[in-house]
Formats: structure tokens, sequence, C-alpha cells
């Protein structure tokens, strides 16, 4: 069963929805995400080789294990069109014992 201190929830933007879609379902499939959440797209403003940028973007919020993690970000990293994305991994505190358990369960490479 996967607790909390090895449930993740990462961060990443990607430029266009279709894209978005595309590396999400890579991730399912490759078992390396339980879920990804592609969000409506919003706006961000940075600093990319000293220019301010604005750009349009579709944020997603993918569930993973600590255990996954690193084929998740070298996936992530492959598939992503930017050549410096944002991935950003928060660890979980708490949260349903059963969605956690489905977390742990969705992302094993041989499933039980």
């Amino acid at each position: 069963m996967t607790t909390p201190e090895e449930a993740l929830l990462v961060l990443t933007n990607l430029p266009d929805a279709d894209t978005a879609a595309r590396v999400a379902r890579l991730l399912v499939e490759q078992r390396l995400a339980a879920c990804v959440n592609i969000l409506s797209p919003c706006t961000s403003i940075y600093r990319w080789q000293d220019q301010i940028e604005r750009a349009s973007e579709v944020p997603m919020l993918i569930k993973t294990t600590l255990l996954r993690y690193p084929a998740l970000q070298a996936a992530l990293t492959e598939a992503h069109p930017y050549e410096l994305p944002e991935i950003i991994a928060i660890p979980l505190h708490k949260g349903l014992p059963a969605y956690l358990a489905w977390i742990g369960n969705e992302t094993l490479e041989h499933p039980l």
C-alpha cells in the first residue's frame, strides 16, 4: 500500500492542449503516472535568457510515487518540447488511503 510519504504530485506546463494530452497519455500508458489532470490554459510570465517572456501554457497535475519518479522525470524530459521544462515534485503529507493505494497499484511496472 502506498503511503502519503511515497506519493507525489508532479507539476509541469506544456505549450498547448494537444501536447499535454499526448504527454499525459504516454505517462499513464507507461505506468509512470496513475492519473494526469490537464488544466485550463494559463498565462505564465517569466525571465528566460535575460528577457521577460509571456506565454500561454497548459498546466498538468501528475500523480505518481517516489519509486516511479526517476523514470517519470526521464520520460517527461524526453517528451517535453521545452529546452528547460518545469518539473516539480511535491510530496503528499496526507491523502485518502484507498486513493493512495490506487496510485501505487497503477504505477507498478508489473501489476499484480
